[in-house]
């Protein structure tokens, strides 16, 4: 799936952080989005999923005020991507965790490493598959930052694993909570554009679970004239 919806050039929403009221308070990332399914107005829309709502919406606070217009052209993406398969929660949390690993500060890197381990034993148990291990994209992750991979490993193997209801309430909130805060919060020379990519990348992972699309060359419209971010 993928949602093509363009603004007319002086129409195009002006993003803001935080919640509002109203719109003519302002609105953020989601609010626009509530606005345009056509739901009560909210930060908390039903049209889209729980966990991608709440990674938008740390996107569109933890982004400078520049950069956060350069957001408003995905919210229209995000509208109907909403399932109930925890697939989803432990796909965005690993996402969000392996972006962030290889970035963020060494004191935040063990919560990282834990996260990408904790996503990635939570997939392997939900497809029963107990001798899975992390994705090539998350090894990649790990090796980057060796010593917190190493800390993780040990950290983990003595956790137990939380319930699916409880992984997706708690945990999975968390992961993307603190990936997004420690990306902006890195010592990288645009963590704007870390942040939006983030988000066009956990947009994609959406629509490949949920509608994979038969048009390889369909992906997020992301407004950048002549591109767009293929599946």
């Amino acid at each position: 799936m993928s949602v093509t919806h363009r603004y007319p050039p002086d129409h195009v929403p002006v993003l803001s952080r935080g919640k509002h009221r109203t719109a003519r308070k302002g609105a953020c990332f989601m609010e626009f989005a509530s606005y345009l399914a056509g739901e009560r107005w909210s930060d908390h829309p039903a049209c889209t999923h729980p966990l991608l709502a709440a990674l938008a919406r740390g996107v569109n606070d933890h982004t400078s005020d520049e950069g956060r217009q350069q957001l408003a052209p995905l919210i229209p993406s995000v509208i109907g991507l909403t399932s109930d398969d925890p697939h989803l929660d432990a796909s965005i949390a690993l996402l969000c965790a392996r972006t962030a690993l290889p970035i963020v500060a060494v004191a935040k890197q063990n919560v990282m490493a834990v996260g990408v381990l904790s996503c990635a034993r939570a997939l392997a148990e939900l497809d029963h598959d107990c001798a899975s291990s992390c994705d090539e994209a998350s090894r990649r992750a790990l090796d980057q930052a060796p010593h917190a991979a190493e800390w993780a490993r040990r950290f983990t193997t003595e956790l137990s694993s939380p319930s699916v209801k409880g992984f997706r309430r708690i945990a999975a909130p968390s992961i993307v909570s603190n990936a997004v805060t420690a990306i902006a919060d890195a010592c990288v020379p645009d963590p704007d554009a870390v942040l939006r990519g983030l988000l066009v990348d956990a947009i994609e992972e959406c629509q490949e679970w949920l509608s994979p699309p038969a048009d390889s060359s369909a992906g997020v419209d992301t407004g950048i004239p002549g591109g767009a971010v293929s599946h």
